[in-house]
């Protein structure tokens, strides 16, 4: 499969239309060891991949460290590499004897703080640095601000603003699990790219309703995370106790997933399959971020995103009320 590149407009930016999402490279959920995150960065380099996503948040710096390590001697002008801010982390030796208590398989050697201030995000930024070895980011997403909008849409965007027009940077967003408060970004905002998480997947798109009209209005990137919707839209036939937005999936959606999957395979296609090729048919979509774990989890994302998913799946899905008709996906 050859991954093509897609233009962030108003910017030098391009990402590969299949990114690697760095969350698990920092033990989201359960351990993974060094030698498996650094396979997985280079099956997915060795694939094609050329944009990669993480975060402070991420295993407490873990997944910033593992993927910097993985990077080393990979040609910097070749990679596109996001990170994000509003989370500083701070030492916290009281609690390094306890596990992390959000979702990351980590000692809590550190605590989280919120700050979309200018001096919040300076040091987030040096610090992820450090943490990676990099010499720059090339874009950088205000991380889940859903408490702080007031600060980081003004403090938080002017701050990146001008180190985007200072060349610092190379482009600017927020990243989000929900589209509202991303489309005030994108209105509201000046800002060039969007990860919207969860929000527009094969089982529910309220960001066709907002946030996609607003970005091809106005000119912004989307990259849409979360494809899978925590796992819900992970396997062909979805089990009783799959994860949906980081729990786990309540019955009436667990249903609704195997009638997807029922009608995909009817068309030859599994679920996953057609939840891949879903998000990535929209013109507001540059990118679909995945989140990868160990080299095999790499080859099963690259094989699904090859797969031919055909036209007539999507409107079958219309007419049996699983897919709405202003949902449909737009050719690119």
């Amino acid at each position: 499969m050859t991954l093509a590149r897609r233009g962030i407009a108003r910017t030098a930016v391009t990402v590969t239309e299949l990114g690697f999402g760095a969350a698990q490279l920092g033990n989201l959920y359960r351990a993974t060891s060094d030698d498996e995150a650094r396979a997985a960065v280079d099956a997915a380099w060795d694939a094609g991949i050329r944009y990669v996503d993480t975060a402070p948040h991420y295993g407490l710096g873990l997944s910033e460290r593992r993927l910097g390590a993985a990077l080393a001697g990979r040609p910097r002008d070749e990679l596109v590499v996001s990170t994000k801010v509003g989370r500083v982390l701070e030492p916290s030796p009281a609690t390094a004897d306890r596990r992390d208590d959000q979702g990351f398989d980590v000692p809590a050697d550190h605590a989280r703080r919120w700050d979309f201030s200018r001096d919040g995000i300076l040091r987030s930024l040096d610090d992820s640095l450090r943490r990676t070895g990099l010499d720059r980011f090339d874009v950088v997403y205000l991380h889940d601000p859903d408490e702080h909008w007031a600060q980081a849409s003004t403090c938080g965007v002017d701050t990146l603003v001008e180190l985007r027009d200072q060349g610092v940077l190379g482009a600017i967003g927020a990243g989000m699990n929900q589209s509202a408060m991303l489309t005030r970004f994108v209105r509201e905002c000046d800002v060039d790219v969007v990860m919207c998480a969860g929000r527009y997947t094969l089982l529910e798109q309220p960001a066709a309703a907002d946030l996609l009209p607003a970005a091809r209005e106005r000119g912004v990137a989307v990259v849409v995370a979360g494809v899978y919707n925590s796992g819900l839209l992970s396997r062909d036939d979805p089990a009783a106790d799959a994860t949906y937005d980081y729990a786990t999936a309540p019955a009436p959606l667990v249903a609704r997933a195997r009638a997807l999957a029922a009608v995909c395979a009817e068309h030859g296609v599994t679920l996953p399959q057609a939840a891949l090729a879903f998000v990535r048919r929209h013109p507001a979509v540059v990118a679909t971020v995945v989140g990868l774990r160990d080299a095999a989890q790499v080859h099963q994302t690259i094989e699904r995103a090859s797969a031919v998913v055909p036209d007539a799946l999507w409107a079958d899905l219309a007419d049996r009320g699983l897919l709405g008709d202003h949902h449909l996906p737009l050719p690119a």
